[in-house]
């Protein structure tokens, strides 16, 4: 059992007989009325994003999560299989605990989100930066823009369709921030 005074960035909690891991907070103390913390929460089975709003003092129920590397290996009719990189034990993932699935490409390591009690896997978590190949693009003509910040889509080599700026060519390797699915920078040769 904690406080609001233990909130943090990433902390997970129980609240409404549900897990959620908290994306951010601000304290908040007013000239007027007592001081009060403001969260969004993510739910870890829906991955749904809320806010909600604490008092402060309010006893909150913590709960304890391991995350574990795992290699993705591949998909079939039950979801994604992983493979333990410490102890190799292999496990099957559902897709609704798998966001931005169309990034993943065999061989990646990522991290699975275990409810230490449980032992249920509850999220699947991507590096903040993956580095992907280019299969297709239209090719991009200087001039026709309005405005410096012109973006044509861009499909990578595991299927993803990514905005990305009109010098990017098709070989081109770019960086993707996973977080939003968004191009972050070329990667040079």
């Amino acid at each position: 059992m904690a406080t609001t005074a233990e909130i943090r960035n990433g902390l997970c909690i129980e609240f409404n007989d549900q897990l959620f891991q908290i994306v951010s907070f601000q304290h908040v103390k007013p000239g007027k009325g007592p001081a009060f913390v403001r969260t969004k929460l993510k739910n870890l089975k829906t991955g749904k994003v809320i806010d909600n709003t604490f008092s402060v003092g309010t006893k909150i129920n913590t709960v304890r999560i391991e995350r574990r590397p795992y290699q993705y290996l591949y998909k079939d009719e039950v979801g994604f299989n992983f493979m333990n990189s410490e102890t190799f034990e292999q496990v099957s993932i559902g897709a609704e605990l798998v966001d931005n699935a169309d990034l993943m490409k065999e061989g990646m390591t990522l991290e699975i989100m275990y409810h230490a009690d449980t032992e249920t896997p509850l999220t699947v978590e991507f590096p903040p930066f993956i580095e992907v190949e280019i299969t297709y693009t239209e090719s991009g003509d200087r001039g026709n823009t309005a405005s410096s910040t012109a973006l044509k889509q861009a499909t990578v080599e595991t299927g993803a369709i990514i905005m990305v700026p009109l010098f990017i060519n098709q070989g081109d390797i770019i960086r993707v921030d996973t977080r939003d699915k968004s191009y972050y920078e070329r990667v040079k040769k």
